[in-house]
């Protein structure tokens, strides 16, 4: 699983304060690790760990991605 940005070896609590977007990507696959306590697994760890069937894991990676290029982008135009 590759993330942009190396984002995949951020720690889940990082990740969230930074990207409170990708909660909600998260939520949607019942990933419940956003509201963790101690949000120190990191964010590749998070999505592999939660039983998903490849199709899935492929989906949020996908969303993860296509949300940071879609920041990156906005952050040039602006």
């Amino acid at each position: 699983m590759e993330f942009k940005n190396g984002l995949g070896d951020t720690a889940i609590q990082n990740v969230m304060a930074t990207h409170p977007e990708i909660g909600e990507i998260l939520n949607r696959y019942e990933i419940g690790c956003v509201t963790c306590k101690v949000g120190i697994c990191l964010l590749k760890d998070v999505v592999s760990i939660h039983g998903l069937s490849q199709e899935q894991e492929a989906a949020v990676e996908k969303e993860i991605n296509d949300y940071l290029d879609a920041k990156e982008e906005n952050r040039r135009v602006a």
